[in-house]
């Protein structure tokens, strides 16, 4: 290694690295990969080129599978202290944004507690990301003005169930592909119309990138035919039939149902002028 810092203690960089595709990372991100003299990288990272990206850095592998945890998170934070304080320039390399579901805080927690000096660059985040990458914008006028995302690591309680189905326009997510039957069921049973449009991307921004579209009612039964798994991102909301509005008949319907749903919210129709 040839790019450690002159100082006694080195230091941290958290990189969002993105969805998955080397084009989409930051110019600041690249950067901080080119000086470092150590990479710790998770798996939903853009790893593949990390060798071209990061020629000098030693690279480590700290990457979690659902219900396999390799390296626990302590011990993450630990290597990222250590390696610092032996005078590195240390980056960690998440998938998506650091502070996005990543658990970054917690690790920019424990380098300020042991004194190392730390800074984050943000990352383009999966959950706008890959549902783009579908054809499917989270926002689209006069059919959804608001997105909300949400963890789907462990089961909703009946509260967050309810929240969510109240809230209106675009529910997406992450890492929910266990837990989408408790998730359906849950919506459904606080009034969450069942025909509401529902997308599965998996694996996006790779080359086999693949989406199941289906409703409310019918998204447990289609994902298990298709065999989804993760990583997925999952999109509740009228703007999924935009995936595939190849014409204004498609378009012209979610904003039929869009204008619906917001009179059964309202539980009557708006003033007329």
């Amino acid at each position: 290694m040839t790019g450690r810092t002159t100082d006694a203690v080195g230091e941290v960089t958290l990189v969002g690295g993105g969805p998955g595709s080397p084009d989409l990372m930051t110019a600041g991100g690249l950067e901080a990969l080119r000086r470092a003299d150590v990479v710790l990288y998770d798996r939903l990272a853009p790893h593949d080129r990390l060798a071209e990206l990061a020629p000098q850095a030693l690279l480590i592998d700290v990457g979690k599978r659902p219900g396999h945890h390799a390296v626990p998170q302590d011990e993450i934070e630990r290597m990222l202290v250590r390696h610092a304080l032996e005078g590195s320039r240390v980056v960690r390399l998440k998938g998506g944004d650091a502070f996005v579901l990543g658990r970054g805080g917690e690790e920019v927690a424990a380098c300020r507690r042991a004194g190392v000096p730390v800074r984050v660059i943000s990352g383009v985040t999966s959950a706008i990301a890959v549902p783009a990458a579908a054809g499917i914008p989270l926002t689209h006028r006069g059919v959804s003005h608001l997105f909300t995302v949400v963890s789907g690591h462990a089961p909703l309680t009946d509260d967050e169930h309810k929240h969510l189905a109240g809230l209106g326009g675009t529910i997406v997510v992450l890492m929910g592909v266990g837990t989408l039957p408790g998730l359906v069921a849950g919506l459904a049973r606080h009034g969450l119309d069942a025909g509401t449009p529902v997308a599965t991307i998996e694996r996006g921004f790779s080359p086999d990138q693949r989406t199941t579209i289906s409703d409310l009612g019918g998204i447990v039964t289609a994902s298990a035919a298709a065999g989804v798994s993760s990583p997925a991102v999952v999109v509740i909301g009228e703007v999924v039939r935009l995936a595939t509005a190849g014409d204004g008949a498609q378009l012209a319907r979610a904003h039929e149902l869009a204008a619906v749903s917001t009179v059964n919210v309202a539980g009557a129709e708006p003033a007329r002028a």
